[in-house]
């Protein structure tokens, strides 16, 4: 301790017994009369002083040296009332010794007072409580991390002591003590307290409780656990326990409960679930096996459709009046009977969604009424014809002609379903579908629905069930093919739609197509069919024609020349690129075949245009597969002429490209 004058020898004597009796880290006598601190040897290790240095030193200036600055402004504060008059001192703070290791240190002291009351010496002692306060914090993140809050409450005082997780827990201000009255401010209306005013007599301990976080009104499940601690001496007692949140465990309770009351049904919609995800499957795989059946075979058979009712247009355009008219009749039921095929081959096309779609943004309402004759035409008179579309209907991107093909064939079978007259009503209307406030079988978005309503015999729900299966059909054999509806159903989902059917025996059926809306923008004009005449080439015109199939290449090629064009041919797309390549004419179309062995006709037509970059492109084919198709419609900027096609179709088709050309 720093040497003092004589006569305080006493006072260095008093506070080495201090030290040895109360085992202190350091003790200090701050004379506050004289301006002079006095402290022992262990005060002067602390603080990384000689114990001579706070003798003539400036007292606050050494007193406050090693604390740390977080700390420093509160024990100023402290100290400032001691030397203000106040005579104790108990304060716990942190110090920075000089090899930088921190400590934490209680410092308690006593103010004392002349006769005057005027402070004149402030004494005191600093214990070290670095290990308790490291406790402290372990239990303290222990607790946090464990999500357990900790409470103290003694009998006959109205506050708590509390951790801070125990403040959290309850969405409180973190606070070392809380009133009673605060802590159970948070249960809900009813519930017993979680800290009852008086001792607990027979109710247990232990208990479950709901309140309303105070910071973010979450309702959740408190749990406590705790014990009485008695004191002798007074009779009185502690509660000491813990507190944690059980909300997951009581929710978990919660569904357990309510599955176990909802079992039975719970286990009824799953099968009903599982039963309609199988027959979705089946009907995919039924769907799957149907369109690599018809794709097979598709591309063959309109090869042998183009070459059949080629032949027979042929002929029958060279019959003149004086020719054998049961022959004419022959010629006219096998191209009929061509043609038929060729449809169902369409049908079956859609149905496994494997046509080429052509979409155009198309105004609904003026399409029904373009079809106004054409209903007219396919409905027998004793059936009323209702059509009737608003104005204000929003556009659609739809192949139009498929969309008519669609209408026809609902309208045909409702006229079937009328065998003794009724009335058809064919109208539009715009659908807003919401998510969750609309049928199961819809996606939320924006469609035009276009309903086809007739008032005939209706079915029962077993055959709507099945109206879409491929070849399934109510009516007599020859009378249908059972590829109508189906061909509606696929040519909707390939559209990005979809198809529904109402209907009740006896009462009739409605059919509704659900369109999905197309962007804003005006909608194309509807292709106007008329019989125009065959417009003839020239020879200064020439075309290019690649076929893998003999056959109707050499069809192809006849009516080309019969049409008066220069016509050079190939079997592949090899030899078509040598003819290009050495022919120093110029070649105005490339019709090509879109599948051939080899070398495919867009991977012909790619490598041809960067040889004759001005070349036009026509491509024809009876299953296009994926090689001139994106998502199931025709790329944009591609031309197709499907198979089969007619003297006609083929000689309108050249002429509009090679016409396009020239402008």
């Amino acid at each position: 301790m720093a040497e003092a004058p004589s006569s305080d020898e006493s006072v260095a004597e008093r506070l080495r017994a201090v030290l040895v009796t109360s085992g202190a880290s350091g003790t200090w006598d701050w004379d506050i009369a004289a301006d002079t601190l006095y402290f022992d040897e262990h005060f002067a290790d602390l603080y990384g002083l000689t114990p001579e240095a706070g003798v003539d030193g400036v007292p606050g200036a050494t007193f406050f040296s090693a604390i740390d600055p977080e700390d420093r402004a509160r024990m100023k504060i402290a100290v400032a009332g001691i030397l203000g008059g106040a005579e104790l001192f108990s304060k716990e703070f942190r110090i920075q010794r000089p090899d930088g290791s921190v400590l934490w240190m209680h410092g308690r002291g006593q103010g004392h007072l002349d006769d005057r009351d005027r402070p004149v010496r402030f004494t005191g002692l600093l214990v070290d409580v670095t290990e308790r306060k490291r406790t402290e914090e372990r239990l303290r993140i222990a607790q946090s991390a464990g999500g357990v809050g900790t409470f103290e409450h003694v009998d006959g005082f109205a506050t708590a002591s509390v951790s801070t997780e125990f403040c959290r827990l309850l969405g409180l201000h973190p606070a070392r003590v809380l009133p009673v009255r605060t802590i159970n401010s948070v249960l809900l209306v009813g519930d017993k307290p979680i800290i009852p005013d008086t001792e607990q007599t027979g109710e247990p301990l232990d208990g479950e409780f709901r309140i309303i976080r105070n910071d973010d009104g979450a309702e959740r499940w408190i749990a406590r656990r705790g014990e009485i601690v008695r004191d002798s001496e007074t009779s009185g007692y502690r509660f000491i326990g813990v507190i944690y949140d059980v909300t997951a465990a009581k929710q978990a309770e919660e569904r357990l409960r309510e599955l176990n009351e909802t079992l039975e049904a719970r286990v009824q919609e799953e099968i009903a679930e599982r039963r309609q995800a199988e027959e979705t499957l089946r009907q995919a795989q039924k769907m799957e096996a149907v369109g690599h059946l018809t794709g097979g075979i598709a591309h063959d058979f309109n090869n042998l459709l183009t070459i059949i009712i080629g032949n027979i247009d042929t002929v029958t355009r060279r019959l003149d009046s004086s020719s054998d008219p049961r022959a004419k009749r022959s010629l006219d039921n096998a191209l009929k009977g061509a043609e038929r095929a060729a449809a169902l081959t369409q049908r079956l096309l859609a149905f496994s969604r494997r046509q080429a779609l052509d979409p155009k943004r198309t105004d609904i309402a003026r399409l029904l009424a373009g079809m106004s004759d054409l209903l007219t035409r396919s409905i027998t008179e004793t059936i009323a014809i209702r059509i009737h579309a608003p104005g204000d209907l929003w556009n659609v991107e739809v192949d139009p002609h498929q969309l008519e093909n669609a209408i026809l064939n609902l309208a045909v079978n409702a006229r079937d379903a009328m065998a003794d007259g009724g009335n058809l009503t064919v109208e539009a209307h715009n659908l807003v579908a919401e998510a969750g406030n609309t049928a199961a079988f819809v996606e939320a978005g924006h469609y035009v629905v276009v309903s086809v309503t007739d008032t005939g015999t209706g079915m029962t729900p077993e055959t709507v069930a099945k109206v879409f299966d491929p070849f399934f059909t109510t009516k007599e054999v020859g009378k249908g093919t059972g590829l109508g509806l189906s061909m509606v159903y696929g040519f909707a989902k390939q559209s990005g739609g979809y198809v529904h059917i109402d209907s009740v025996p006896g009462a009739g059926t409605t059919v509704d197509l659900y369109l999905p809306r197309a962007a804003d923008g005006e909608a194309e004009a509807a292709a106007e069919e008329s019989v125009q005449a065959i417009e003839l080439g020239n020879r200064d015109e020439t075309i290019l024609v690649v076929e893998d199939d003999d056959d109707v290449r050499t069809y192809t090629v006849e009516i080309l020349r019969e049409l008066g064009y220069r016509v050079i041919e190939a079997h592949d797309g090899q030899t078509a690129l040598g003819l290009l390549t050495r022919t120093e004419q110029p070649v105005h179309l490339l019709l090509t075949d879109v599948v051939m062995p080899v070398m495919s006709g867009s991977e012909l037509a790619d490598r041809a245009r960067a040889i004759r970059p001005d070349m036009e492109v026509l491509f024809t084919s009876g299953y296009t597969r994926d090689a001139i198709m994106r998502d199931g419609r025709i790329a944009p900027g591609l031309d197709l002429l499907p198979k089969p096609f007619t003297f006609a179709s083929l000689a309108a088709k050249v002429r509009e490209m090679l016409n396009r050309s020239v402008a």
